[in-house]
């Protein structure tokens, strides 16, 4: 697919959407003119979806091929600010890994629990490309911005998929007036009679490999993309485009613009994932154990997320009578294994006696409540409640799969 910047945006005419002229109206002699002194732009880059001919038509060019380069540091790559980077800070602090930096100002940084280890703070963008050309072996970023930096290069392997923060996904929305107004599917909206290849449907995003990709795989011809800086959601309503492609979280930006999102419009669901460089991997010394570790720590701080240990006492005649008593009740099963039940020493006129057991349970914390009532229920006493950090199992499942991946 080639990419064609036209010289004049009244190539594309805007459609009525509602009986008020747009805020602005693009001008004649220029294909950029947007917006304003602040320097953010909009330029069209048409195409036919339908001539969509390879996965790196539109959008970013793939970096070359990464390049294993000699070092003794397992570069890690964090975003550099904003949400995502506290939030990453935060996850690897409540496993144990503190990111040290020396100055607030530098991009380089160091985790002496992995002291093999270097953190680059880098926009979420150029952590993908650094791992594609081999300057970087690790890094967190969103799912989204993998999948449309990454372009699906099989050098980047995803470890973790659900680091449980960033959710958000990627969706187009339209207005919610005008010819849009009974418009609520994306089908609806390709088979609207206003698109032709002389007046397609325009789109303005940032995601110039997704969107196309998503409208191709979806059949969906006559559409024209368009990249844009911010302010995506003022777009429709100046005339410059008549959908947005972006990424949502609360829907409230959206509403607020008088937008609306359609059935079938969801490109993409995202969140922070841990990705990889497969050559780092198999190439740089040192890399896979520190990968190991690293997933080892998340896997046991997100499996305890929420969870709940609660101990209580129940007196009893034997271990397998308490037992039968605590796993007649439906929240009481505790782990894959069952509730710990064990014997409670206690000494009595001079005799060590065995009166009670201690029953110990991880619930989770939607049944912590119910879990409690039923422990009373069948005789327990003394519940003591105390949340979950970590819980290691005896295998990383996660570990295996990436094993598996790497053919190791």
């Amino acid at each position: 697919m080639s990419i064609l910047l036209p010289t004049n945006l009244q190539q594309y005419p805007s459609p009525s959407l509602s009986t008020s002229p747009p805020l602005l109206s693009p001008s004649p002699s220029s294909a950029f003119s947007f917006l304003g002194t602040r320097r953010r732009c909009l330029r069209f880059v048409t195409s036919s979806v339908a001539s969509l001919q390879s996965s790196v038509a539109i959008g970013s060019a793939p970096a070359p091929a990464a390049v294993v380069v000699e070092r003794d540091q397992i570069r890690l790559g964090l975003p550099s600010k904003g949400r995502m980077a506290a939030d990453a800070i935060d996850l690897l602090k409540d496993c144990q890994l503190f990111v040290k930096q020396v100055n607030p100002r530098q991009y380089v940084a160091q985790i002496p629990q992995l002291p093999n280890t270097e953190v680059w703070f880098q926009r979420p963008k150029d952590i993908v490309r650094k791992l594609l050309s081999g300057d970087l072996d690790l890094g967190i970023v969103g799912l989204d911005t993998l999948s449309e930096y990454g372009q699906g290069d099989e050098d980047l392997i995803v470890v973790h998929e659900a680091l449980n923060f960033g959710d958000c996904h990627l969706s187009i929305a339209i207005p919610n007036y005008g010819i849009f107004e009974n418009i609520n599917s994306l089908k609806e909206l390709a088979e609207m009679p206003q698109w032709s290849e002389e007046r397609p449907l325009r789109v303005a995003t940032g995601f110039t490999y997704l969107g196309p990709k998503f409208m191709k795989e979806n059949g969906i011809k006559h559409v024209a993309f368009s990249t844009a800086d911010g302010a995506l959601e003022a777009a429709p309503a100046m005339g410059i485009a008549d959908a947005i492609l972006d990424l949502v979280s609360s829907g409230t930006t959206l509403k607020e613009n008088n937008l609306k999102e359609i059935e079938g419009g969801v490109v993409l669901e995202s969140q922070a994932v841990l990705v990889a460089s497969r050559r780092a991997l198999t190439d740089r010394k040192g890399a896979l154990n520190t990968v190991h570790e690293i997933l080892e720590r998340l896997e046991a701080h997100l499996k305890a997320d929420g969870q709940f240990t609660v101990v209580a006492n129940m007196r009893g005649n034997s271990a397998e009578e308490v037992a039968e008593r605590v796993l007649s009740q439906p929240s009481l099963s505790g782990l894959q294994q069952g509730p710990t039940i064990s014997p409670v020493y206690c000494k009595q006129d001079g005799k060590v006696s065995i009166d009670y057991y201690a029953i110990v349970i991880c619930v989770p914390k939607k049944a912590l409540y119910e879990s409690v009532k039923q422990l009373r229920a069948v005789g327990g006493s003394g519940v003591l409640v105390s949340p979950l950090t970590y819980i290691f199992d005896e295998d990383t499942p996660r570990w295996g799969q990436l094993l598996t991946n790497l053919k190791l």
